[in-house]
């Protein structure tokens, strides 16, 4: 009797452990995206754009988002006696019901004319608000005689890497498609410019996918679909996207004045890695910038900005660049043996050189 009262004992114990190793560490995904298409794809929009040229030649070249596909035909026809114009494809999102439209700075910050179709098979031309060509955003508008279907900014900060996402777009000119899958990483530097901070998705995106909006699972907008992977030009899987707490603010900026202003210090960093703790190190000073007249040296290590700490050469780029042209910058140096604290009024990024310098310049 007490050997079976033991086993009882035992099988119990086996099977309160067995229940407890079979509660999921994953909940299940959706059963059907279907409800979250309906509700959010009626405010993604297809991007054509037409570019003046002078080459003949140029303006015959295929956009590579349709080469192969059934608009292929359609384009070439267009060209046919009128190659003075070239076509791209693209993506964007109906932002706010008046018309204003978020989408890449590649897609539209050369075109001459702007055409944006709808889910409902209506066009309307469009006319750029401004772009941000180190961010790769643009804000376009159109005049419509109603208000547009549109959708809200989501929180990127709270998405983590393994969340389910849905990407909507304009894949290859094939107008609007879905594709679903997870966040796969964060804080991607795919060296596209000096703010990359990308999420990496799973995701399909493909040629034209490009202003494309990302949505999580409430239909809120948090990643602006920007660039691919791939050595055959289509998906594999590999895709990024900019986070909406980045793409919000260049939006909002640009809504405001047409651009963006950064701060300067008119400094080169090293990048070279001679100091190996933490921090960003001044490689040179530009006479007569806002370094040079704050007392920053070559060879100083800045290690915090304004009470935050500075942790690599692109955190300082990011973080001066985030302080409004005119304003105050605080930073902790570390000079040899020395620790200090400067002051310096910072000054407006200039325009990028056609040419990237060899270091960045900040």
């Amino acid at each position: 009797m007490r050997l079976h009262r033991l086993t009882c004992a035992v099988f119990l114990v086996a099977s309160l452990s067995a229940a407890h190793a079979q509660v999921p560490l994953v909940q299940s995904g959706p059963l059907s995206f279907a409800p979250l298409v309906r509700r959010v794809v009626p405010a993604v929009v297809n991007i054509a754009v037409r570019m003046s040229v002078a080459d003949p030649a140029a303006a015959a070249a295929m956009p590579p988002e349709l080469r192969g596909t059934p608009f292929e035909k359609t384009f070439r026809d267009r060209l046919r006696g009128r190659r003075e114009q070239m076509i791209g494809a693209g993506s964007g999102f109906v932002l706010d019901p008046k018309g204003i439209i978020v989408t890449n700075n590649h897609v539209v910050g050369s075109a001459d004319k702007i055409l944006v179709s709808f889910t409902d098979g209506s066009e309307l031309p469009a006319h750029i608000i401004g772009t941000d060509e180190l961010t790769d955003i643009a804000v376009i508008k159109v005049d419509a005689d109603h208000l547009l279907p549109a959708v809200q900014w989501g929180d990127s900060r709270s998405v983590q890497v393994g969340d389910w996402i849905m990407a909507a777009g304009n894949p290859f000119g094939l107008g609007g498609s879905v594709t679903a899958g997870i966040v796969s990483a964060r804080g991607r530097d795919i060296g596209a410019g000096p703010f990359d901070d990308f999420f990496q998705l799973d995701a399909p995106i493909n040629p034209g996918n490009s202003g494309g909006p990302s949505f999580n699972m409430s239909g809120q907008v948090i990643a602006l679909n920007t660039a691919i992977v791939s050595p055959t030009g289509g998906s594999v899987g590999i895709g990024f996207a900019i986070p909406s707490e980045i793409a919000e603010r260049i939006v909002n900026e640009l809504l405001a004045k047409g651009r963006v202003d950064r701060g300067w210090l008119g400094v080169e960093l090293d990048t070279a890695g001679v100091h190996k703790r933490p921090g960003a190190a001044i490689a040179s000073v530009n006479k007569g910038g806002p370094a040079a007249r704050g007392g920053l040296r070559p060879g100083d290590l800045v290690t915090a900005i304004n009470g935050e700490r500075v942790e690599s050469t692109r955190e300082l780029i990011r973080d001066v660049s985030a302080v409004n042209p005119g304003g105050l910058a605080r930073l902790r140096v570390r000079r040899g043996n020395q620790s200090l604290e400067l002051a310096v009024v910072v000054g407006r990024r200039p325009p990028e050189p056609a040419e990237p310098p060899a270091e960045p310049d900040q």
